[in-house]
């Protein structure tokens, strides 16, 4: 069997992008797997949701959003810390960088750990590595919610704390009168999920029950297509819930039988890839998937911070 490429260094195809008008100043770009990314018009602004990998990224992502309007960016609300989610941030010109407060805490913990771990993941994202200025930090924070007027007869952007998932400081954004959630990587339609940062159990029962409770009437999760119509969106909602429960059911076996990390690895990855194995970034992302949740089972509350070494070792060990 050949040796298989780390983590997604051999990817580096380009990715069709396609821009989605889902409803009257309310955009979503998805790019067949890629980092999704959107943006909602307020009556003389825009917010924009996350910030892609590299200023150069986010550059032709504006450079589309501009076919559509002119106006300025107030406000960039980024729905966690990861690096190819932030570290775009400076081509916006935003006036206020919108972030959950634990998110603040996580850059200032491990940002520059994880700035070189993931465009090392993933140099094709990392595009003109060198334009980015630096760590992307939160001007604005929140706990639990902040309410955006989107100025005339516009309404409401609603940022929301769902409780602990991808990282411990996702937000959702919800325009409720459009029925529309942003959901970043709390939710994927039809791509794998990364868990590496996680907190699985709270993942898969209170916080997607929280996300749910929206019911939402479409949804642009972190990678994949936008899910339209209720039942779409549940769908997808619970197929991020099967694919938590599963790695949740194969770990837990593995140790309460006395087994080791490669065998949980091994019988995780046999349970998901009949269903899931097809799906982008899944042979990438499971290594790391299954080595944090097996730190959190055996009681590792928090992530290990992962740098470029150590996800080397963790591939070589699991992947190799």
């Amino acid at each position: 069997m050949a040796q298989k490429a780390f983590a997604s260094s051999g990817d580096l195809a380009q990715k069709e992008q396609t821009l989605e008008v889902l409803d009257d100043g309310v955009y979503a770009l998805t790019a067949e797997g890629d980092p999704n990314v959107g943006a909602i018009e307020g009556e003389d602004f825009l917010v924009c949701f996350e910030a892609l990998a590299t200023p150069a990224a986010a550059s032709d992502w504006l450079a589309k959003l501009r076919e559509h309007t002119g106006k300025p960016v107030r406000y960039l609300v980024l729905s966690h810390y990861h690096a190819v989610r932030v570290l775009g941030a400076s081509a916006f010109n935003a006036e206020v960088i919108v972030a959950h407060e634990n998110t603040r805490a996580l850059v200032a913990e491990r940002g520059k750990e994880d700035w070189e771990s993931e465009f090392a993941r993933m140099p094709r994202l990392a595009k003109d590595a060198d334009t980015v200025p630096g760590l992307t930090w939160p001007t604005l924070t929140f706990s639990d919610r902040l309410t955006i007027d989107l100025g005339g007869d516009r309404g409401d952007l609603v940022l929301q704390y769902c409780g602990r998932g991808h990282t411990e400081g996702d937000i959702v954004a919800w325009l409720p009168r459009q029925k529309i959630l942003y959901a970043g990587d709390l939710v994927e339609a039809e791509a794998a999920l990364y868990t590496g940062d996680a907190f699985h159990r709270d993942w898969s029962s209170s916080t997607l029950d929280n996300v749910r409770r929206f019911g939402a009437e479409a949804l642009i999760g972190g990678r994949g297509a936008v899910s339209r119509g209720r039942d779409a969106v549940d769908a997808a909602v619970e197929q991020t819930r099967d694919f938590l429960r599963v790695m949740i059911r194969e770990v837990s076996a593995v140790q309460e039988a006395g087994g080791a990390l490669k065998e949980a690895f091994e019988r995780t990855h046999a349970a998901l890839a009949p269903k899931y194995g097809r799906w982008p970034i899944f042979e990438h992302c499971l290594p790391f998937d299954v080595s944090r949740l097996w730190d959190e089972l055996s009681g590792v509350e928090r992530p290990v911070i992962w740098t470029a070494e150590r996800d080397r070792e963790v591939w070589d060990q699991l992947q190799g």
